[in-house]
């Protein structure tokens, strides 16, 4: 059985190894630090929080998700990312891996749910359930401003490739709703293990 400790050893093992794999050579430097400085911040918050918290392995399965997918996003940037086969087996005229990337924002919604649940934070299931998916919610909505602010202020071209909307004028709100069943999907998913915890208790 994989410990939480081995679990966190094989998380930020790799991420580095992503990480500078993708550092070198990017399609844009500067499109290259705005796509990972809050990605890294993301990771030194987990690393940081991890000390007081252990994470299960899954927890740490799911959150990797978008560490990886969105270092290797910041690298091609999001539009250009080779993806182009799922792009046309789907017959759509955009690419959709920033919608993949987005998704797995959502996944944090179950180290949200587990660090409420172990550490008795709330006392109704309700507030278990719904908070995780309402602060993954608060984050989406948080990172498009971020989003918005530096594609106003950047150079032009650098603006537009970590908008990465590639002419959806819509591409902010389904970026959100990605985010948002992203962590509905993950906090069904821990309300299932959640019911085996919570009888293991009584």
């Amino acid at each position: 059985m994989i410990t939480s400790r081995r679990a966190r050893a094989v998380f930020f093992g790799i991420y580095g190894v992503v990480f500078a794999i993708c550092a070198i050579s990017p399609y844009s430097r500067s499109v290259w630090w705005a796509e990972n400085i809050p990605i890294l911040a993301l990771a030194a918050l987990v690393a940081v929080v991890s000390r007081s918290h252990p994470f299960s392995p899954t927890a740490y399965a799911l959150m990797l998700v978008l560490l990886v997918s969105h270092t290797i996003g910041g690298h091609y940037t999001f539009a250009r990312d080779p993806f182009d086969w799922v792009t046309n087996a789907l017959g759509c005229q955009r690419n959709h891996y920033d919608r993949i990337a987005h998704f797995a924002v959502g996944f944090y919604a179950y180290a949200i749910a587990e660090i409420l649940y172990e550490h008795r934070l709330v006392s109704s299931r309700f507030v278990l359930l719904t908070f995780p998916m309402t602060a993954i919610f608060t984050v989406a909505a948080v990172y498009e401003l971020f989003e918005w602010i530096y594609a106003v202020s950047a150079d032009p071209d650098a603006g537009i490739a970590v908008l990465g909307s590639q002419g959806d004028i819509w591409d902010a709100q389904k970026d959100m709703l990605a985010d948002g069943l992203g962590a509905i999907v993950a906090t069904l998913f821990f309300a299932l293990r959640f019911k085996g915890a919570q009888r293991a208790r009584t």
